[in-house]
């Protein structure tokens, strides 16, 4: 399944295309997600992980050291295998991507 990935603008008025502040990989996940910070530092980086219901089943939130940066989101060994999205903001930009859990 591709990734998707829908960047929405700081004041929710129109949708703007920048560049991807964050990499998942890969896309299908087992018990932890792998991040790749590709932003300038500083800001913090806030996660939310909904399930397929829109129910948000972890978060995290940590502060963006260095301009790249890799970061692991571990614990989600108990969420049942489907479809999740990932909602990602730094500063002001949001990213959202779909990613598939299995067993």
């Amino acid at each position: 399944m591709p990734q998707s990935l829908i960047v929405l603008s700081p004041r929710k008025q129109k949708n703007k295309l920048v560049a991807m502040f964050a990499k998942v990989k890969p896309s299908i996940f087992i018990d932890a997600l792998q991040l790749e910070l590709v932003a300038p530092k500083g800001e913090c980086l806030r996660g939310v992980l909904k399930d397929e219901k829109g129910s948000v089943c972890s978060s995290m939130e940590r502060d963006h050291l260095s301009d790249r940066e890799q970061v692991t989101w571990s614990g989600l060994n108990d969420l049942p295998y489907g479809v999740y999205t990932l909602e990602l903001s730094h500063g002001e930009d949001q990213m959202k991507m779909q990613l598939i859990k299995r067993i």
